[in-house]
């Protein structure tokens, strides 16, 4: 999503206060507890990012992702309503084994205003339409915020009931007015609002009840307060522990804790700072549906260039690596 201003908002799970979204479904434990530390099968990690000068022509933006050792990519900048280019992308992406992570959609769906609240709803059901015809995995947003002066911002509502039962009406509407043959819906994690945690995304999936919404992964999200920052090892594997039959995507930043009078964490270049890229990627390759891993909100193609060196060196030295 787009660069956020990181502090802390060590908030805990909102757990039981939200009686929509029990555990109790067999199938659902059934289903998670398929690829729990699952030592099984690893497959090659399919790493992501943007493309700096990035030709048009839909073949050569395809062989620029395969020249950078990319096997993932953004969405191409393409509406809805351009058919021919939108099919050119598709048979080009495949043709050279380039899976289209995601089409991002970074707006407000509780935005206070009904106006611009109804645009941008249009503006992500539009997105994830985008996203099952040019065979992107997924369409993602963050679920939203109640913050009335920042679309992405804090707010004690965010956490709550009333937050919880709006994402889970607006992720049915968004997948039932589109239908998706097979592309997912999913919300980013998020330090300050829902799903914050791997439970309350787990309980979103049960909540929301249908097979086009998905989990999107981003564990730097989650990194909001101390323990997390010092136990991500253990936060990252109860993320694949309790979801991993459901990501789809995910992003690629880390986390380091700069010194103030307060909780300060900083996101920079992976490989610079705390989070385990080893426990990451290998979790990671155990998936067998294969999610991307997707690099982002780094300032130029030299720091992208270096993070990008670095997972791929570091996920051949894990024997993941193509």
């Amino acid at each position: 999503m787009k660069k956020l201003d990181r502090r802390s908002f060590c908030k805990s799970a909102f757990g039981s206060t939200v009686a929509a979204a029990t555990l109790g479904s067999h199938a659902l434990r059934v289903r998670a507890q398929s690829t729990q530390r699952n030592t099984g099968k690893h497959h090659s990690i399919r790493l992501g990012g943007p493309v700096f000068g990035a030709p048009e022509d839909p073949e050569e933006l395809a062989l620029a992702h395969r020249r950078l050792n990319y096997r993932a990519a953004y969405c191409p900048n393409v509406d809805l309503g351009q058919r021919d280019r939108i099919q050119a992308i598709s048979k080009a992406f495949e043709k050279h084994g380039v899976v289209i992570a995601e089409v991002g959609r970074w707006v407000n769906l509780m935005d206070a205003d009904p106006e611009k609240r109804k645009a941008n709803f249009k503006l992500v059901t539009d997105g994830l339409a985008l996203a099952d015809e040019i065979g992107a995995l997924c369409c993602v947003d963050i679920a939203g915020s109640f913050n009335p002066t920042s679309w992405f911002g804090p707010h004690p509502d965010n956490i709550s009931p009333r937050f919880f039962d709006a994402a889970v009406e607006n992720a049915r509407k968004i997948i039932d007015a589109v239908k998706p043959r097979r592309a997912k819906f999913c919300y980013e994690m998020m330090g300050w609002a829902l799903p914050d945690s791997p439970d309350s995304a787990l309980k979103l999936v049960q909540a929301v009840d249908r097979d086009a919404f998905a989990v999107h992964l981003d564990p730097c999200n989650l990194i909001n307060c101390p323990s997390r920052f010092y136990d991500n090892t253990g936060l990252l594997n109860e993320c694949f522990d309790k979801l991993g039959p459901w990501i789809v995507s995910c992003h690629a930043k880390d986390l380091t804790w700069e010194i103030e009078m307060n909780v300060h964490f900083k996101e920079v270049r992976p490989g610079t700072g705390s989070l385990d890229y080893k426990t990451f990627l290998t979790r990671l390759s155990q998936l067998p549906s294969r999610p991307p891993l997707m690099l982002e909100h780094l300032p130029n193609a030299e720091e992208y260039d270096a993070a990008r060196k670095h997972l791929l060196d570091l996920a051949g030295k894990l024997g993941i690596g193509e």
